[in-house]
């Protein structure tokens, strides 16, 4: 018996969804009653919530696209987009974009991923 983690193929695509949905959750913990300019100041709870955002955009990468067209109100593209964005161009991040995100996409895309989680 292997205490491996099984590889991307192996592990089951419900749990990538799962993991958005927890990583939405903690980006959404950790910016709750704060704005933009509180987050900005912020380092180490900025530097989290950068890190989870980047994490939504892991996991969506690897559900496949049969369960991705089970929610095409997600935008999978941009979610990934993002991701590539905020790996490779630390220095270009613009935090009016990220409080954008943060505020507006987020809530929802939790929404579309509880509602996901109930069809797979």
């Amino acid at each position: 018996m292997s205490n491996a983690t099984p590889s991307p193929s192996e592990r089951d695509t419900r749990l990538y969804v799962e993991d958005m949905l927890e990583f939405c959750e903690a980006v959404l913990d950790y910016t709750r009653g704060f704005d933009l300019d509180a987050l900005a100041a912020d380092r180490m709870r900025l530097d989290a919530t950068l890190r989870k955002m980047s994490l939504i955009g892991e996991a969506a990468t690897r559900v496949p696209p049969e369960v991705r067209a089970l929610a095409p109100d997600v935008p999978w593209r941009k979610i990934v987009g993002t991701r590539n964005r905020l790996l490779h161009a630390y220095l270009g991040i613009d935090m009016a974009t990220v409080w954008s995100i943060v505020s507006s996409d987020l809530p929802a895309l939790r929404q579309s991923l509880t509602e996901l989680l109930k069809r797979i």
